[in-house]
């Protein structure tokens, strides 16, 4: 049997249907689950497993970590994690279909025990004798128990029986192999089942309901896995009145600040155009300006923001808890808090986080804090799985020192968002405030990384300059790239006309809109959703350029003479950008539109970018390589099982493949020096065969390798070169520095995860990587020089 999967086509710019193995679907969710990261957190490990039975303290490794996993596909990362709500929602409901999209990171969370913790074993007999001291079995109910680790060191503590709930499959066979191989076969029962579809009777799942609860059921965002309906239904089905729950308590924390770095993120600011005639001023539309942009968090590693990019404008506040010993609902609501501002400024973004408590009495915490709401920075744990938020508020909104305010926050039963507020909410009043819903399109073509690329004015500087080299008098301009201000800076800059190719119909909105002027809001808003088409403009009539910059809504190969008006074009302009990219060569979409439109260009016509290139560098991660590291033997538990699989995964095929990270957030040194892989002349047709290169990479300074990171470079003139990689020279000390509004793409060689390879020696990588022009897809191999067989 075969399935179809949803996949971005290089050569066209589109979604289209691939047809895949029956196994593909799996292999994907094992190969990208990431598992790793959570077993490097020992922080986490060691705080789970003791509040587990309430206390069981691990002292762990780095070579002993406790062990998780979690579903994390690359193409769309639900939780996150390098997708946001644009990418999800661009490409969920294809992936969803063919059964590749994950809905849900399902990190299945286990710990270790460690016989030289007297803490943690006195912990798990205080938790378990409360339990006993009642007259009763200690019967343990886990959700999510991936490995079932979990489960393992709940019947180590003591626990009379374990109900191990898995709803993946896979998973779920490997804890029963791993369960076995551990000899406690006996006392743990592994159900393949959602928790809301265990029964619970004599002929049911559970003869009866459980009194010990131990769920890792959070994602950054506290609650985004759907943490409070499953933990409604256990209390209200599974569990009994007074059950003991591990985690205990969590609490959410948020701090207002003002960045104009974060606030980039979420609305287009003012574009700054130096011309002959005086300095020109794009503005944004006011529909932009007013909409509360996307509804989802952006969640990032937010100990990677220098302090410096924003002003704290309050203290740390506790906005609202949750005991999961107790019902649970699911309910919305929402939780105000008044403060004082610590100073004067435009409240932007709410920064967010949230801490658990293993136990009652709140001795056992484990925190998502940054760097600075850290008790002790020194203890600061890497984490990918559970990082920090970044809210912004439907408005700027200026606050005074020492003027009191109040800070909201609101949920529903999966999603967060806050709003500033004069007064504090009635507690008593349950009117639901709806969640903010982006509706001017921007936020819907344009993701977070996006806006921060077109707010940057040194980026729109350099291309200004370029263009100022290639426009001459009598230029006819050709924009492709989605939602692309560089039509209005072509026109600024002097070209006699612009045309500008919008396919897109989120962008096609965006750039070109127009509705009744009669029609209310409301209506507007119902309008702008109705029709697929529109005919006034919204940036450009803003900017007065609607008879200016003619807007074709028609894919590049489709284009006709009568488009253009009869003229042959002159300059034909890309950034490249394209929503439909997820790797840093889906751009070279634009190569392809280049021979597409071909016959409708001048002689002589000039391509900028003229060219593109590939670019890799060798690198040690300070954290990232964790996310692939093997396991293997775990504080006495034997889950070779689960580093077999995620290896079977792997190599069936995602071993040769590069991986989207935004590197920014990711702190890595070089190797290597950066080295030019392959060229692609913009200014000739997409040759008919492949393009290969073949060499080495000396690595020139002492370290672990642990992948290479690629990227493109393109050349906009012989004297400019925009980078979506490096930033900077690669330095013998310091971190690399990489674009910010870019992912790079990452392969990870096989040596991270063989940890029988020496890796502290220089030597040599070796690559092989070939462009594939009737696919648009780029394959590569790279290896250390002397890796073992």
């Amino acid at each position: 049997m075969k399935v179809f999967c949803g996949r971005a086509n290089p050569t066209t710019g589109s979604l289209e249907w691939l047809e895949e193995d029956e196994h593909y679907d799996y292999h994907q969710e094992i190969a990208r689950s990431s598992y790793a990261d959570m077993l490097h957190d020992k922080d986490r490990v060691s705080i789970m497993v003791l509040g587990l039975i309430v206390t069981v303290p691990i002292v762990t490794d780095d070579n002993n970590p406790a062990v998780g996993f979690g579903i994390l596909d690359y193409k769309v990362r639900s939780s996150r994690r390098n997708q946001d709500v644009q990418d999800t929602e661009r490409y969920g409901i294809i992936e969803s279909l063919s059964g590749c999209f994950v809905c849900f990171c399902l990190f299945f969370l286990s710990a270790l025990l460690s016989p030289a913790n007297i803490k943690y074993y006195q912990g798990i007999r205080a938790a378990v004798s409360r339990v006993k001291d009642k007259g009763q079995k200690a019967l343990v109910l886990d959700i999510g128990t991936g490995t079932g680790l979990l489960s393992m060191m709940a019947v180590t503590a003591g626990a009379d029986f374990c109900y191990a709930i898995e709803v993946f499959k896979p998973m779920a066979e490997a804890a029963v192999k791993i369960v076995e191989k551990n000899g406690f076969s006996d006392k743990i029962k592994v159900i393949n089942k959602h928790s809301t579809e265990v029964t619970v009777g004599p002929d049911g799942d559970l003869p009866c309901r459980a009194n010990i609860l131990v769920t890792e059921l959070f994602d950054t965002e506290l609650i985004g896995e759907g943490a409070l309906p499953s933990y409604e239904h256990a209390h209200k089905h599974l569990v009994q009145e007074d059950c003991e729950a591990v985690p205990h308590r969590a609490t959410v924390y948020a701090q207002l600040v003002e960045s104009r770095r974060m606030w980039s993120w979420n609305k287009l600011f003012p574009v700054r155009v130096q011309t002959s005639l005086g300095e020109q001023v794009i503005i944004p539309p006011s529909e932009l300006e007013k909409c509360p942009g996307a509804p989802s968090v952006y969640d990032i590693q937010l100990n990677q923001v220098s302090s410096a990019d924003f002003t704290v404008l309050s203290d740390v506040l506790p906005m609202f808890s949750v005991d999961f010993s107790k019902q649970v609902s699911s309910s919305a609501a929402c939780h105000g808090r008044q403060f004082v501002p610590l100073a004067s400024g435009q409240a932007q973004v709410v920064l967010s986080w949230w801490d658990i408590e293993m136990d009652p009495e709140g001795k056992i915490k484990c925190t998502m804090a940054p760097f600075w709401a850290q008790t002790d920075p020194q203890e600061l744990q890497w984490r990918d799985h559970w990082m920090q938020c970044v809210y912004f508020l439907p408005q700027e909104e200026p606050v005074v020192q020492g003027s009191p305010q109040c800070l909201v926050a609101h949920h529903d039963d999966y999603c967060v968002w806050y709003s500033l507020q004069r007064t504090s909410p009635d507690e008593n009043d349950n009117t639901y405030q709806v969640r903010p819903v982006c509706d001017c399109q921007a936020h819907l073509l344009w993701n977070r990384p996006r806006f921060g690329e077109i707010n940057d004015q040194d980026r729109t500087d350099q291309y200004a300059r370029a263009l100022r080299t290639v426009l001459v008098p009598g230029s006819i301009c050709l924009c492709v790239s989605d939602g692309s201000l560089l039509s209005m800076l072509a026109h600024h800059l002097g070209a006699e006309q612009v045309f500008t190719v919008e396919s897109s119909v989120a962008s096609y909105r965006l750039m070109k809109r127009e509705v009744p002027k009669e029609m209310s809001p409301l209506l507007i808003k119902w309008y702008l959703r109705a029709i697929g088409q529109n005919s006034a403009e919204m940036i450009f009539k803003v900017n007065h350029l609607e008879d200016k910059i003619s807007v074709i809504n028609k894919r590049p190969e489709l284009l006709t003479s009568a488009d253009l008006e009869g003229k042959k074009v002159s300059l034909l302009l890309g950034e490249p950008f394209f929503t439909t990219s997820l790797l840093p060569w889906h751009n070279l979409y634009f190569w392809y539109v280049r021979t597409s439109v071909d016959r409708h260009l001048a002689p002589g016509a000039v391509v900028l970018p003229q060219a593109a290139s590939l670019h890799a560098v060798i690198v040690e991660f300070r954290d990232l390589w964790r996310i692939r590291s093997p396991c293997g033997d775990c504080e006495g538990f034997d889950v070779h099982i689960m580093d077999d699989m995620i290896k079977h995964s792997l190599d069936f095929r995602e071993s040769r493949e590069a991986e989207p990270h935004p590197l920014w957030e990711y702190p890595c040194r070089s190797l290597s020096e950066p080295q030019e892989i392959l060229t692609f002349d913009f200014q000739q047709p997409i040759p008919q065969q492949p393009m290969q290169s073949k060499g080495t990479m000396e690595l020139r300074r002492p370290g672990k390798s642990h992948g290479a990171v690629l990227w493109m470079e393109y050349r906009l003139t012989p004297d400019s070169t925009v980078s979506t990689g490096l930033m900077n020279p690669a330095e013998d000390k310091g971190d690399c520095c990489w674009n910010p509004h870019c992912k790079q793409a990452v392969y990870f060689l096989s040596t991270t995860l063989d940890p029988r390879v020496p890796q502290d020696g220089l030597r040599s990588v070796s690559y092989a990587v070939e462009f594939h022009p009737l696919t648009g897809d780029i394959t590569m191999e790279f290896r250390l020089a002397d890796t073992l067989n």
